[in-house]
């Protein structure tokens, strides 16, 4: 759990208290800034948001929250010290709070809404687990592309085709804004819109990790592969204007690729991984190579 400054030291202590009874991690943070830094590091699994912050104006960080700093099913609470009025109440839930409560309610019925909400959250992401496509940034997930390597992998089979992946690293720049850690959560939500409206209709493009990126391309050669890493590289780099808060980006590729699978065949998730091993590969060569073929 992650709490931003909670009324003062004796009623924050007395609410962490409370859920640590429960089995939570607390995390304490002083500000709004500071918590929109932390969260997408910490990924708690419920923020408990002060409705009077020391420095920013709570439902403006709840609505920075829910668009590049915390995923839509995380639950975060805004929690006052005084009764919650009406129109509080809905310009929290408009901003995309989970609830509005005030510390007068009975302490058990808070805990009871924070238990209920945490537990929800660990459901929903069970759910995307299994789920082929995220439904936040519409693109497959690793599941989802490992689903359609198998389908692909068969089609080319068939068709004596060729079939690739490519796979993309995103991370800031530093001759721009420098390396910031927070900034990668809103850089990769960028670069999969993106990805998204620069994609090939036939290509499978998918997250297979934080600030990481997926792209099956059917019909595509070793060569053409290369080409796409390139392009797509280029697109995430230059494409703009770019949403506040995500700075210039640097971005590696890996890629492997199969000219013809019905002479050479492949397991399909041998793709992607090999994919993911030539990206992980071009990382760690430093400046110099930035996109790099996957080789035995």
């Amino acid at each position: 759990m992650l709490v931003a400054n909670a009324f003062g030291t004796w009623l924050s202590q007395a609410l962490a208290n409370l859920v640590r009874a429960r089995g939570y991690r607390v995390h304490f943070v002083l500000s709004g800034r500071e918590l929109l830094d932390r969260a997408p590091l910490v990924q708690p699994d419920v923020i408990v948001l002060d409705a009077d912050l020391p420095d920013l104006d709570s439902i403006a960080v709840c609505r920075a929250l829910r668009q590049n700093r915390a995923p839509w099913n995380m639950p975060v609470f805004v929690v006052t010290a005084t009764p919650a009025t009406k129109q509080q109440r809905l310009a929290a839930l408009e901003a995309g709070a989970w609830d509005y409560v005030s510390v007068l309610l009975n302490p058990d019925e808070l805990i009871l809404k924070v238990d209920a909400m945490a537990r929800l959250k660990l459901e929903i992401e069970r759910a995307l687990e299994e789920s082929a496509v995220d439904p936040a940034s519409g693109l497959y997930t690793l599941r989802g592309l490992e689903r359609r390597a198998h389908e692909l992998t068969a089609d080319a089979v068939r068709r004596h085709a060729p079939l690739a992946c490519v796979a993309l690293g995103i991370g800031v720049d530093p001759k721009g804004a420098g390396e910031s850690a927070a900034a990668l959560p809103a850089a990769a939500a960028y670069a999969a819109q993106v990805l998204r409206t620069s994609g090939r209709t036939c290509d499978c493009v998918g997250s297979v990790g934080q600030e990481e990126f997926a792209v099956l391309a059917p019909a595509t050669t070793p060569e053409g592969a290369e080409k796409m890493a390139q392009r797509l590289s280029r697109v995430i780099e230059t494409a703009g204007p770019r949403p506040a808060g995500v700075p210039p980006l640097r971005v590696h590729a890996g890629y492997d690729a199969v000219a013809d699978v019905h002479q050479t065949p492949l397991e399909p998730a041998s793709l992607l991984e090999h994919a993911g091993t030539a990206l992980h590969q071009a990382r760690a060569a430093g400046p110099g190579e930035r996109i790099r073929a996957y080789r035995p």
